[in-house]
């Protein structure tokens, strides 16, 4: 038995996402500047993004669909046990796997990557699509979102197990009974 159950987890992350929200709307320039975001950048050399300091369009529309998921995952915590068991043991996975990709190519295609080294022969030269995913807050956020996912993976699979027992203990008992 998990000490924490996958629903909690979910909705911690569905409140994470809303407040991220918030923040994002309103004042930007406090999540670029936070300690864990400052850390792990420094820790992985991420180069540090000044298209947090100040509100701007595409913030607002980060801000409208972190709070949709924030919203529609709260919803979905609140289905019966059996179509919840389903439901978040396929996109657990999911999510983990495409987190794992963006966390991934975050960093190796970064510009600090160990790839594009200065006594090799290959130079970085930034991308014309997806250079704004190369950058100390986005990487925190997808590694900290590919860290909970797997979490909540893990400990899916250890509540399906014991929802499954106790699928099967109830079966049991209605044959009993006939």
């Amino acid at each position: 038995m998990a000490l924490i159950s996958a629903a909690t987890i979910i909705t911690s992350l569905s409140l994470f996402h809303i407040t991220l929200a918030w923040f994002f709307l309103t004042s930007p320039n406090q999540i670029a500047d936070q300690t864990l975001v400052f850390i792990i950048g420094e820790a992985m050399g991420m180069p540090h993004s000044r298209s947090f300091e100040v509100q701007s369009a595409p913030l607002a529309f980060l801000s409208a669909v972190l709070f949709f998921f924030g919203i529609s995952d709260l919803v979905a915590c609140s289905l019966p046990e059996e179509i919840y068991t389903y439901f978040w043991g396929s996109q657990a996975p999911v999510r983990l796997i495409l987190f794992f990709f963006l966390t991934g190519y975050s960093y190796t295609f970064s510009s600090t990557s160990p790839l594009y080294n200065s006594n090799d022969t290959h130079s970085y030269t930034p991308s014309s699509w997806g250079e704004g995913l190369k950058n100390r807050v986005f990487f925190t956020w997808a590694f900290m979102e590919m860290i909970t996912w797997f979490w909540i993976f893990v400990t899916l699979r250890e509540e399906r197990r014991e929802f499954m027992q106790k699928m099967e203990r109830r079966r049991a008992a209605e044959d009993d009974r006939l």
